[in-house]
């Protein structure tokens, strides 16, 4: 899934919505959490492509990139 500019600046303002980490961006999410979604499964829908999404994002360092973009277009 290759995420177009509206799929990532979402991304960039999302915040868990449960849980442990709840109202922290998806982004900052620790990288443990994310690699255990990995392995369990990750929840159907769009939370669940978004934490995909990070997934891949923390798997290649891409971090930074998505902090950017939430300073560039803030809500």
């Amino acid at each position: 899934m290759t995420p177009d500019k509206d799929f990532l600046i979402k991304l960039a303002h999302t915040k868990m919505p449960y849980g442990k980490y709840k109202d922290r961006f998806l982004i900052d999410l620790p990288e443990y959490y994310i690699v255990w979604y990995n392995s369990k499964g990750f929840p159907k829908g769009k939370l669940g492509d978004m934490l995909k999404q990070v997934y891949e994002l923390k798997l290649n360092g891409l971090e930074d990139l998505v902090r950017g973009i939430r300073k560039k277009y803030p809500k």
